[in-house]
């Protein structure tokens, strides 16, 4: 099976210039985005052995959705840029993984859409929704309303971009809007038809620098679904969402698509883990490729993580089947790896198996 560098050179073959510049770049630099990557290698894995354990567990339940395993479909936008099935192909693929599926709210496919498609495969998909709350707050509720009629499991708020980050590969490619006939549907106007009508209706998504705890409170108040907040690198704020009632945390840096020269999520995991102390689900995103990153982010405190960008290239390298190649690589991935280090489940792994 091809490793994931192999579906990212096929993805950058097949996408157009621009768009894979949109996918894989970040901010200004990109020492984020390369350090992202750059710091699991740095880590190495301290094995146990005499376990006695011939068979695994993956899955693991988070806040009540369960998961075949502990690797989730982060949120990316744009999905019909890599192929022209886009979210319905990542659900359907995501549904057969038996993994949960965290839509973006810049989906180029409707929520309702989306979670139909996941039912095509299973009855009961695990889909969460990622939300950028908007300063037009009777349209955000009706945007929750929408995702919560579809069936979604959960809300996950991206806190991390009070201004949208400096792309310089985007710039350098004038990228800066969809092409023709391409939406963020999840913006459209609630009962605009959305196989036609007058798309000026689709609104924009607006990065909103005014954003505080009172929102986080305001959304808590509008749905009974768990909300996890998006984008924690400090532990005072991973303090903080455990005081506000927050659901649970999502150690992220966007891919390093906000803030360059942030630290790699896996360096700060840590201490965020020891600051929420098991009071609510940790989960991480950024760079992970391989299984055996999976594990070190485990074993340093995460419930579980999300993969982004690997999605997209599988996406782009072949639909729904790209995408499942990717899910059930790094699954097997996993697996070994865990086997490796003398685990079961998950829960296995410990901090002690990681070193510098």
């Amino acid at each position: 099976m091809p490793a994931i560098a192999e579906f990212e050179a096929t993805a950058r073959e097949r996408l157009d210039p621009a768009h894979y510049d949109y996918f894989a770049g970040g901010a200004q630099e990109e020492i984020t985005l390369r350090e992202n990557e750059e710091a699991y290698k740095r880590l190495r894995l301290i094995p146990r052995v005499l376990r006695g354990s011939d068979k695994r567990d993956l899955s693991v339940e988070l806040l009540g959705t369960p998961s075949s395993m502990p690797i989730l479909v982060a949120p990316t936008a744009f999905h019909r840029l890599a192929h022209p099935d886009g979210e319905l192909a990542t659900a359907r693929a995501a549904a057969r993984a038996g993994t949960i599926m965290i839509v973006s709210m810049a989906s180029t496919t409707a929520i309702e859409d989306i979670a139909a498609a996941a039912r095509e495969v299973t009855p009961d998909p695990g889909l969460w929704f990622q939300l950028y709350l908007q300063p037009d707050l009777e349209f955000t509720e009706a945007i929750v309303r929408r995702a919560e009629n579809a069936g979604v499991k959960a809300f996950v708020v991206t806190v991390d971009s009070p201004v949208l980050g400096r792309r310089e590969r985007d710039d350098r490619n004038a990228f800066h809007d969809l092409p023709a006939g391409l939406f963020v549907e999840n913006l459209r106007n609630i009962g605009e038809n959305r196989s036609g009508g007058n798309t000026s209706h689709v609104r924009e998504i607006v990065m909103s620098a005014g954003l505080n705890w009172d929102h986080i409170a305001w959304l808590r108040s509008k749905t009974k679904l768990p909300v996890l907040i998006k984008g924690v690198l400090h532990a005072e704020d991973a303090r903080l969402a455990v005081h506000h009632g927050v659901a649970g945390v999502v150690v992220s840096n966007h891919g390093g698509r906000q803030l360059d020269t942030v630290p790699a999520t896996i360096d700060v995991l840590p201490e965020i883990a020891a600051a929420v102390g098991g009071a609510v689900p940790v989960l991480l995103d950024g760079g992970i490729r391989r299984g055996t990153d999976v594990v070190k982010a485990l074993a340093l405190g995460a419930d579980a993580v999300g993969v982004g960008r690997p999605v997209v290239w599988g996406l782009a390298a072949g639909g729904r089947e790209g995408v499942s190649a990717v899910l059930d690589l790094l699954r097997a991935d996993f697996d070994q790896a865990l086997a490796l280090c003398g685990g079961r489940h998950p829960a296995d792994l410990t901090p002690d198996q990681v070193r510098r």
